[in-house]
């Protein structure tokens, strides 16, 4: 499977900007900052991704990430590859107001910078990086409410087990305004152990029986959500939504406990910032637009498909 330089990530952008040149080389060495812990296995698609890509082309490709998502550990880990003169780095802005002091201080030092999966447009571009490459979380919190809301759903609860990001809120905040209605007690900060967020979900079920929906953010939050519903009965009986896959959440699907997943596609994310930098510190060019790679949804009627690449592309 190639990812070159000319593969669909790049060559699906129309309008490509020249910048400073640079001569071709090989051997660059880029550092993929996240924010996600060791638990979240939902990385283990992006860490495939940057192996392959930077095999592809030749490059050099670190994966690091605070052991337990700690956003001030997270900012350490910029400073660090920021330097240590790395040729770029690749970012998630999962609190701007953490990381946006030693992202700018790695661009004014200049060092190009892509940011990925957590963030907006208007935030990259706040920073100074080249691009932002992710899912818009607000649009693909309210194309999930607008299922729902087709499906005749109006009251619902928001697990976010990450609520320190702005992001995660965006994607409850969404689904609301698909409902057509306020966003309010309807979000429960139920933390990242599983313990935790099956009890705070049946507690939540328990105290508002006319619950119609459940949206979860991630794995963390969907699968003890998944036990939660099978404890209480509710398993095909209470509509369940999530953002994105895991073992556990594809056989929801299959099962009919979860009526729908939603792929951000995390090959892509980890993939097409590799190139990004890649063209860039080569060649100078760089996609004049950032790049969307989400929302799709996942569903009872592609889920086999979805499944064969799990873990690995999907």
């Amino acid at each position: 499977m190639k990812f070159m330089l000319q593969s669909v990530a790049i060559g699906a952008i129309a309008a490509m900007t020249t910048l400073a040149g640079a001569a071709h080389a090989e051997g660059e060495q880029f550092v993929w900052i996240s924010h996600g812990p060791d638990s979240d296995s939902w990385f283990n698609v992006i860490k495939n991704a940057i192996t392959v890509t930077s095999d592809e082309l030749g490059v050099s490709t670190e994966y690091r990430n605070p052991p337990t998502g700690d956003l001030a550990d997270m900012a350490r880990i910029v400073q660090q590859a920021s330097a240590a003169g790395v040729d770029g780095i690749i970012v998630t802005i999962a609190d701007y107001n953490v990381l946006s002091g030693p992202i700018t201080d790695a661009i004014a030092k200049g060092i190009p910078v892509v940011t990925v999966n957590s963030g907006t447009v208007e935030e990259s571009q706040q920073l100074g990086a080249l691009l932002h490459v992710g899912q818009p979380e607000y649009e693909a919190g309210l194309g999930a409410g607008q299922r729902a809301k087709e499906a005749g759903i109006e009251t619902f609860l928001c697990v976010n087990h990450y609520i320190t990001n702005p992001q995660s809120v965006e994607r409850c905040r969404g689904f609301a305004d698909g409902l057509g209605v306020e966003l309010g007690n309807q979000m429960i900060d139920s933390g990242i152990d599983p313990s935790e967020v099956l009890n705070k979900v049946k507690a939540y079920l328990t105290s508002n029986p006319d619950t119609g929906a459940i949206l979860t953010l991630g794995p963390n939050s969907a699968e003890p959500s998944i036990r939660a519903v099978t404890d209480l009965g509710l398993d095909g009986e209470i509509y369940f939504g999530t953002f994105d896959l895991s073992p556990a959440i594809s056989q929801g699907i299959k099962d009919g406990t979860v009526d729908f997943a939603i792929d951000q596609q995390p090959f892509l994310q980890g993939s097409i910032p590799i190139q990004v930098l890649t063209a860039y510190v080569r060649y100078g060019v760089a996609p004049s637009n950032s790049i969307f790679t989400g929302p799709g949804f996942v569903t009872s009627e592609n889920i086999e498909f979805v499944e064969s690449l799990a873990g690995e592309y999907r």
